[in-house]
């Protein structure tokens, strides 16, 4: 049997509860949001800390996380879960950041696998010390995201993952947050 075969065998399982983790199949995924997405592995890391945290990514002055990048790669918008729904149809989801050094927090992002406006950030990001910060990301439509981020003017501290957004239903509740 071959790889691919496999491969599309197991997605096409559906939904599987394991440890918290939530698996979406490949008939959940919408348009233009199929399978092949290439989504960014955790590297471990956590800016700031010499321990790994398994669910991190980043470098030395940057990571997502302390918890990292969600569940498979696919943040998953679904009626009564996380996340909310924009007016404009857009999908927003609280992402954490942990900085190693001071400065203002840019994320930028743009879909890889049609045309979409940008990912916008949502935050109170003024120029502020080491350490953690929420904020929310706002996806302009399901699909599969690349996503880069730094600190201040310091481009060793830029980092860049891949992940896919997943709509199911009319997605979680609608809110419209600050603009900044």
């Amino acid at each position: 049997m071959r790889l691919s075969s496999v491969v599309v065998a197991l997605i096409s399982l559906g939904t599987v509860a394991d440890s918290g983790t939530s698996f979406v199949s490949a008939r959940q995924l919408p348009q233009g949001a199929d399978a092949t997405c290439n989504v960014t592995i955790p590297n471990g890391v956590v800016a700031g800390l010499s321990e790994p945290h398994a669910g991190s990514y980043g470098n030395a002055l940057l990571s997502v996380g302390p918890f990292g990048l969600w569940s498979n790669g696919t943040v998953v918008f679904k009626p009564g879960g996380a996340g909310f729904v924009t007016r404009e149809g857009a999908l927003g989801m609280k992402f954490g950041w942990t900085r190693g050094i001071r400065g203002k927090l840019t994320v930028t992002g743009h879909r890889l696998d049609g045309a979409a406006p940008p990912l916008r950030l949502s935050a109170n990001n003024a120029d502020v010390g080491a350490g953690f910060q929420a904020t929310h990301l706002i996806f302009s439509a399901p699909g599969c995201w690349e996503v880069t981020a730094h600190v201040g003017d310091r481009e060793d501290s830029k980092i860049t993952f891949v992940t896919r957004i997943v709509r199911i239903g009319e997605g979680p509740a609608p809110w419209d947050p600050p603009d900044n």
